[in-house]
């Protein structure tokens, strides 16, 4: 396989799911400011959990009123029903995030670029680094940032951009592997956006958020 070559069972499975992940993405873009305190609850919570558990604590956060309502969340995240791993300091993270929100919802609902927004994100919501970040900032409809987990970084491996799994761990070493992605993207002629979705429905088998 030559470099940049995206295999042909993932090329094969782009097709089926084309129409999909794009109505995904569409979807992203046409969430209401109004739903941006949950979605960066979701993200809080994703890392090391299971996106349906996170998900499932998020609609119950939300019945609640938790933007509204002072209350510990501790209780809600820590039900086995939906269990939140490290459901404590996830808690005390939450906690934390509503009471900046007012700031941070006049950063994300400015004109900065999804890049600089990304930034201030991890600089300044605790439990939040560049690929929950990134993350966030799709799900609410902003395009062109990588969500490097472990599963994209696979995939990399798998289309020969990496021999081994790249390190992200430092921000430096997540943007040089972002514009790795995004070169790829282009020479595959695949959105990077799109790619993202496609690696995770292989995955998983479903287009999650």
């Amino acid at each position: 396989m030559s470099k940049y070559q995206i295999p042909a069972e993932i090329l094969e499975k782009y097709q089926v799911l084309k129409h999909q992940i794009k109505e995904r993405l569409f979807e992203f873009s046409q969430i209401k400011p109004e739903n941006y305190f949950y979605e960066l609850c979701y993200c809080i919570l994703t890392p090391q959990t299971s996106a349906i558990n996170a998900e499932k604590a998020v609609i119950r956060l939300e019945k609640a009123k938790f933007q509204t309502k002072k209350f510990d969340p501790t209780e809600i995240l820590n039900d086995k029903s939906q269990y939140i791993r490290f459901h404590i300091t996830k808690a005390k993270r939450l906690i934390e995030m509503k009471e900046k929100f007012d700031d941070t919802y006049k950063i994300l609902t400015s004109n900065m670029k999804a890049e600089l927004k990304r930034e201030w994100l991890v600089d300044n919501i605790k439990g939040i680094g560049m690929k929950e970040a990134s993350h966030f900032l799709r799900n609410i409809g902003n395009t062109g940032l990588a969500i490097l987990d472990r599963h994209i970084l696979k995939h990399l491996v798998l289309c020969n951009i990496y021999k081994d799994l790249p390190k992200v761990s430092t921000k430096k070493d997540y943007l040089a592997v972002e514009k790795k992605f995004k070169e790829f993207a282009k020479k595959v002629q695949i959105p990077m956006d799109e790619l993202d979705l496609l690696f995770w429905s292989y995955e998983t088998g479903k287009i999650l958020k």
